[in-house]
């Protein structure tokens, strides 16, 4: 696959439903290894695949609390259980420059599919747990502009040149 582009936000792909993996190949390890590459070299700590144009429920995630190098892979990742919540920065590479306290689950459990197509589930709380939701999201179309208050979103929206509509 090679060296992959992070798209910016308007891009319509960053606002589209990712597709669920139905089996894991060679294609998707080869673009979770893409996208761990792309994720380093932007010195982001998550990235999901609609990020570089790829509609497919893929998200890598720098593995914050371990010193491991490895970073996570999960595949049709689905967040089971929430608890807590608490108010932190977030920036998206996708929003190259922004950054804004975004009110999360501080505790979540996650189930997904790792590449050799096993389910795992992982319990993670703190920045981890941040960054899953955050790229979880991304699956879905939401970006984390969509949790915050409405002016500054506009605002947001307008330094990017979207189109700013009324929300109800």
């Amino acid at each position: 696959m090679g060296k992959l582009e992070i798209k910016i936000y308007p891009d319509p792909v960053l606002r589209k439903r990712s597709r669920p993996v139905e089996k894991v190949e060679d294609d998707e390890r080869r673009l979770a290894y893409d996208m761990i590459e792309a994720m380093r070299s932007a010195s982001g700590v998550g990235l999901a695949a609609p990020q570089v144009g790829i509609s497919k429920c893929i998200i890598v995630v720098e593995n914050v609390d371990n010193d491991k190098k490895a970073a996570l892979v999960l595949i049709n990742p689905r967040i089971t259980r929430k608890k807590g919540n608490v108010n932190f920065c977030e920036g998206c590479l996708s929003l190259p420059g922004i950054s804004s306290d975004v009110a999360r689950p501080e505790f979540i459990t996650v189930e997904a599919l790792n590449l050799d197509g096993d389910i795992l589930k992982i319990n993670a709380d703190g920045l981890l747990a941040r960054i899953i939701q955050h790229e979880t999201d991304h699956l879905d179309g939401i970006l984390f502009i969509d949790k915050i208050g409405f002016l500054k979103r506009r605002k947001i929206i307008k330094q990017f040149g979207a189109k700013v509509c009324m929300e109800f």
